[in-house]
């Protein structure tokens, strides 16, 4: 009831949009306030491409000439060979920055500000991956421009070569939703930059990123073929069109585009429900 006009007042408007949309529109809001954070603090962004333009230059120039690829020890074979890997082991150790950062959020207090707020529960997280996302996406592009200064090169068209880093950039996002899911099982960020990266080691070396997989141990080698990781990097080497491209019959190694792709998908599912179920429980 107006207090001057003795009328009703209208009821509040209810809040335009809902459901996916909402959480689309609140998922692009606090991606933006990510991507002005990182903007704020440009260190963040150039630590990150520091480490991977140092691999990029200490294994072509270290390893190159000794590694045997397709019966050459050529470093130019060696470099076209490892670039597919530096680029799967870039975009998955953003996996321990997405981490660190929803964990120092919590840690901080901002998850509960943000839960006071009429907004999706999953938007905080995936506004959170999606930021991590732009800046991998980033990292890549200078990153291919380091690799081209040493001599990679890529011999087929420039559809398959972005269908390549699509696939990337998919494994990428995919993990960070580990990351997401480390970092809310934690207590401190520290401990979450931990998480990220002890098991990504592994990961990514008991693979076939730096070393083909048939100088490996017998009982290795399946491990490194159905590693969710080599299935990137076989693919990108295959749509580069670089050397590399195994001799193994195992169903990944054969199909390696299909393969990286169910497994960015699987993960990705998975990871993301496990995480948005862990945020809900600790956002009560």
């Amino acid at each position: 009831m107006s207090a001057t006009t003795g009328t009703p007042l209208a009821p509040a408007a209810p809040r335009a949009g809902g459901g996916i949309g909402q959480s689309m529109r609140d998922s692009l809001v606090i991606a933006r306030r990510n991507l002005i954070r990182m903007a704020r603090i440009p260190e963040m962004i150039i630590f990150g491409l520091i480490q991977p333009i140092m691999f990029v230059v200490l294994f072509s120039y270290v390893f190159g000439g000794s590694m045997m690829i397709g019966g050459s020890t050529s470093p130019v074979e060696y470099r076209n060979f490892l670039m597919a890997g530096i680029f799967a082991q870039t975009v998955t150790f953003a996996t321990a920055g997405a981490g660190a950062g929803i964990a120092d959020d919590m840690h901080k207090g901002l998850i509960d500000r943000f839960r006071s707020l009429p907004m999706a529960r999953g938007a905080v997280l995936t506004g959170r991956t999606l930021a991590d996302l732009v800046q991998t996406t980033l990292t890549l592009l200078v990153l291919a421009v380091v690799a081209l200064l040493v001599g990679w090169r890529t011999h087929e068209n420039i559809g398959k070569v972005l269908g390549g880093f699509a696939l990337l950039l998919l494994l990428g996002y995919a993990f960070s939703w580990i990351g997401a899911l480390i970092g809310l099982s934690v207590r401190t960020p520290e401990a979450a930059t931990s998480g990220g990266l002890i098991w990504l080691f592994p990961v990514t070396f008991i693979s076939n990123a730096f070393v083909p997989t048939e100088n490996m141990a017998s009982w290795l080698q399946p491990i490194a073929e159905w590693n969710p990781f080599s299935a990137t990097v076989q693919a990108c080497r295959v749509l580069f069109g670089n050397p590399g491209v195994s001799p193994s019959d195992a169903w990944p190694m054969v199909h390696p585009v299909w393969a990286s792709l169910i497994w960015s998908l699987l993960i990705l599912v998975v990871f993301r429900t496990l995480a948005v179920s862990k945020y809900r429980q600790v956002a009560v």
